[in-house]
């Protein structure tokens, strides 16, 4: 419970101190707890379920998925707020950021950030275009008890010019004009967010050929310099091996795997 305090209580202090800002704080902690506590899949209608089930807050249907899907949540305070959480965020004296796009199906019509998106991983006796949420990610990657884990540091919905130019109601952000990003760009203002909070650490950055180019390095680079790297394109067999220590015996050297490869080589990324 005491941890739970100092988690919840920083994320609480990210919204706003209005009255309704308040009350987003409370049913936001609460949802935190109901995603933590292993009652169903943390699906919407399992969260609400929990919520009424297991806390006895009788809440409104309509009035949670207004809450889910609202636009009012200071989710760039949330992010810098789980940021300062993080107690030894490097591996190595440096940050590794993982990146990649995912699609999230959904059944719902009014959905925001829905349209038919090409899932290049459907198999036969699935829908090429699904309809779907896509998001781009970034995560931390971090050795945690002995096994790398990926903790999500930020994301952003893609939403597709051509849905973005219909004026499709779910592409509407009530009180912003929506303007079309890449998803490369979205990428870039993200990784340039999390460097300007750990400034002056070494960033590299694990994507997969996709994300792996100038579109995503050359403004990089522009923006923070020579503290980004990127690492991408290798399979995951390929095997890297670091500089032999040069020493007085005439014994062949051996070659150590460094951890990046080994991660590589032993426990797949999947990007």
């Amino acid at each position: 419970m005491f941890i739970l305090n100092d988690i919840l209580k920083p994320l609480q202090n990210a919204f706003s101190s209005t009255n309704l800002g308040r009350e987003r704080a409370h049913w936001f902690s609460y949802a935190i707890l109901a995603f933590i506590i292993p009652f169903t899949s943390s699906i919407s209608s399992n969260v609400l379920r929990c919520l009424n089930t297991l806390f006895g807050l009788n809440i409104n249907k309509r009035r949670f998925y207004t809450f889910m899907a609202s636009n009012k949540i200071p989710w760039h305070n949330l992010w810098a707020a789980l940021w300062h959480l993080i107690p030894d965020p490097l591996s190595d004296g440096r940050l590794m950021i993982a990146l990649d796009d995912f699609i999230n199906p959904k059944t719902g019509r009014n959905i925001f950030g829905c349209s038919h998106i090409f899932d290049h991983a459907a198999k036969d006796n699935q829908s090429k275009y699904p309809w779907a949420q896509n998001v781009v990610l970034i995560g931390l990657l971090k050795v945690i008890k002995g096994r790398w884990a990926c903790l999500p540091l930020s994301q952003r919905f893609y939403l597709p010019q051509k849905a973005i130019n219909a004026k499709s109601d779910n592409m509407r952000v009530a009180g912003k004009v929506v303007s079309f990003q890449t998803k490369l760009q979205q990428a870039v203002e993200m990784v340039i967010q999390v460097a300007q909070h750990f400034a002056g650490v070494d960033i590299i950055i694990v994507c997969d050929s996709w994300f792996g180019n100038n579109g995503l390095f050359k403004p990089l680079r522009t923006k923070l310099g020579n503290f980004v790297h990127l690492l991408s394109r290798l399979r995951s067999n390929t095997v890297l091996y670091s500089i032999p220590k040069i020493g007085s015996s005439k014994k062949p050297s051996t070659l150590i795997l460094t951890e990046p490869a080994l991660l590589m080589k032993t426990e797949p990324l999947g990007l």
